[in-house]
């Protein structure tokens, strides 16, 4: 079943060639209270790994125009932090690789740390302080600050099976794996934002936590997921119940899968997964992403023997960043990859041909982006 625990998965997946040429993330999205003003606000952080084989004392940034000549490749832990909506931007620390620890126990599960930045299955806290950005392009950032310490409690997971499975993450096939431990995720504690405190507490936290990993991204890029849902059928709050979309035109060695997404949706206790891995379920697959003035647009039609899942959801741009991104080989394909936490709209599910439920969602995480038109990167459709 899709909700299946499983903290290997977490653990950090660069060996071989891909410790080489690969990275590996970890993302935790929430929301959290100003103390003064009651403002609610969606924050994030994510753990970065890049290419730890050729790691130095120094971070190796791969946007400095020396290295770009040189054709030298990344080698950091990036820490990012940042939020969304009103005040927003993305921060970036980098640690050189004799900084940084990574582990993994059977038992408890990954952490890494460096300097004052920890993340767990449990825990995470850290500081990220940026100035004079403006000055420093190969940073890929803004100025700003933004302290957390936080507890962690993930509530349901989105085990996407084979695709990410022992043997395919050995024999490292995807350009780029996804496993979702968190997809609903309860958090608490305290964050500083550019000197303002707010309070993450569990029941409002709307929280979420996945990974990762590979040796580059996809395009277009496809991300939405929410747990603070309200049938608009009852008008009553959904307590236990999230849904996590993911996915865009993932890549197999040379083989590339036009427009496949992995979705889930745990109603209430019940599961729904849309899963084109998992063929015998005749999963299939239509979604149209786009912006326009204002916003980014997402309509997802999935469908299976059983169910049906049409979800329809709009972010404002104002509420959004471009996240920055480079691949592993130094590359930035991604130059209009917008990121938010502030989605919002309705999604249909079906079981057996009758309507379930129509939800409302807020507190969407969401992202789409695909490369520039004229990229040398973009892979043929």
């Amino acid at each position: 079943m899709f909700n299946k625990s499983d903290i290997s998965r977490n653990e950090c997946q660069l060996f071989g060639a891909q410790a080489r040429l690969g990275y590996d993330w970890w993302w935790h999205s929430f929301t959290a209270r100003d103390v003064e003003s009651g403002e609610v606000k969606p924050f994030f952080f994510e753990f970065f790994v890049c290419n730890p084989e050729n790691g130095q004392d120094e971070p190796v940034l791969g946007q400095l125009p020396e290295n770009q000549k040189k054709g030298i490749r990344p080698s950091y832990l990036m820490v990012k932090a940042g939020s969304w909506g009103k005040d927003s931007g993305q921060l970036h620390r980098f640690f050189g690789w004799t900084g940084v620890k990574v582990d993994f126990s059977k038992k408890t599960g990954y952490s890494v740390s460096a300097g004052d930045c920890f993340v767990s299955e449990t825990e995470s806290y850290g500081s990220v302080v940026v100035k004079d950005s403006s000055s420093h392009p190969e940073w890929m950032c803004d100025d700003g600050s933004m302290q957390w310490n936080l507890k962690i409690r993930k509530m349901v997971a989105f085990n996407v099976g084979y695709g990410a499975s022992s043997l395919l993450r050995k024999l490292q096939l995807f350009e780029m794996f996804w496993h979702a431990e968190g997809m609903k995720t309860e958090y608490e504690g305290t964050v500083f934002w550019n000197g303002r405190k707010y309070i993450v507490t569990p029941e409002e936290s709307y929280g979420y936590a996945d990974k990762n990993w590979g040796k580059g991204f996809t395009t277009p890029w496809v991300w939405l997921s929410s747990c603070n849902l309200t049938s608009e059928i009852t008008g009553k709050k959904l307590q236990d119940s999230v849904f996590d979309i993911g996915g865009g035109r993932p890549k197999v060695g040379p083989i590339v899968l036009d427009r496949k997404l992995l979705s889930a949706f745990w109603y209430e206790g019940r599961p729904f997964e849309f899963n084109f891995s998992k063929f015998w379920t005749l999963c299939r697959t239509k979604f149209h992403a786009y912006e326009t003035d204002s916003e980014i647009v997402w309509h997802v039609d999935q469908r299976t023997l059983t169910s049906r899942m049409v979800s329809d959801f709009t972010c404002r741009k104002e509420d959004m960043l471009l996240v920055n991104y480079e691949s592993p080989d130094g590359k930035r394909r991604h130059t209009r990859l917008w990121n938010g936490g502030n989605g919002q709209g309705t999604v249909c599910l079906y079981h057996r041909g009758k309507l379930l439920d129509r939800i409302h969602a807020e507190n969407i995480g969401c992202e789409y982006g695909e490369y520039d038109a004229n990229s040398p990167y973009l892979i043929s459709r």
